[in-house]
Order: structure tokens, then sequence, then C-alpha cells
């Protein structure tokens, strides 16, 4: 998958900076998230592979799925992916997009590992909490973790913050073991 990577990054980046320079961030990151769909589709990932079909007739495909969503950057984005056979590419581009759009933004990811099911309202005051902490915006994925026993444990990049029970009992046993 790592090739995939290789042939999305130009693409992503120059996608990224036509929206930085339009100020057209959040509309670049929906279309890119609606290709993204549609290239992921099965059916269309069978068009995409398919030999037979020209890069206009491919290009043609996407534009009449997307509809009235494209305008004239996008439309051209799936023209040249198409005339370079990469429009499989779409979802690792739009992924790398979001990733470009969060550095830009100051929002960085989060995993919360909790081992029981949190709430809303329990989310968002740890988020802030965590927020504070790491001063930066967080958008966080929470992960139920029952083998945590008890309390989260907390990604954010590379970055670890462990206060469940297992990361305290495994705390005790290296203590106990030096």
């Amino acid at each position: 998958m790592a090739e995939l990577v290789t042939i999305a990054r130009p693409y992503a980046e120059a996608v990224f900076r036509i929206a930085l320079e339009n100020k057209a961030l959040a509309a670049w990151s929906e279309r890119l998230s609606l290709l993204s769909a549609i290239a992921s589709d099965e059916r269309m990932r069978v068009c995409i592979g398919n030999p037979e079909l020209s890069a206009g007739q491919k290009s043609a495909l996407f534009k009449s799925l997307a509809g009235k969503a494209l305008e004239g950057g996008e439309a051209n984005l799936i023209d040249v992916l198409a005339s370079n056979e990469r429009l499989a590419a779409l979802p690792e581009i739009a992924g790398l997009f979001e990733g470009l759009r969060a550095a830009q933004e100051g929002v960085r990811e989060a995993t919360i590992y909790s081992a029981f099911p949190l709430d809303e309202q329990q989310r968002k005051a740890l988020v802030s909490d965590l927020e504070a902490r790491f001063k930066t915006r967080l958008t966080a994925e929470v992960v139920v973790d029952q083998s945590l026993i008890g309390g989260v444990k907390i990604v954010v990049g590379d970055q670890v913050l462990d206060t469940s029970v297992l990361g305290k009992i495994e705390s005790l046993r290296l203590a106990l073991k030096n």
C-alpha cells in the first residue's frame, strides 16, 4: 500500500495548495470525501480497472455520479487522474488532504481507549481537558477496550497518557521486577 501513498501524495499536496489559495479547505474536503466514496464503491473499482474503458469514459462516469457537487477544479482533478490511470488513488488522496488540513488548522487526532463506553458529555469533557493539556484542538475517536479494566489510555500522536488500571498494574509489575 506504500506505493498508493507515494502516488497519491503529490495530488493531495497540489489540491491542498489550490484549496488553501482559494480559502476553500472545507469545500474541497467535502468534495474529496464524496469522490473517495465513489472510488471506494466495488462496482466503481471494477470500472476503474476495466482496460476496455477509455480515460474519458471513466472520467465521464465519475462526473455523472458526483453530479452537481463538482466544480471546475474537481472536474479537472478527475480528468487528470483518469488520464493518468490514478482514479483508484482518490481515497488515499482524500486521506492525505485531511491530514494536511488538520495540520494547517492546528488539529491533532486523539484515540481514547476506555474500559467502558463514554457518553457524549463524558467524551466532550475529556476532550476539553485533553485540549488544555496538549494545548491544541483535538478530534477524538473513542475505542472500548475492556482489557483496561478501568480508566482510560489516550494516544495523541506519539504521546501516550495511560491512566488505566491495566497500565497501573503494569507499572507496579515493572517496579517490582526491578
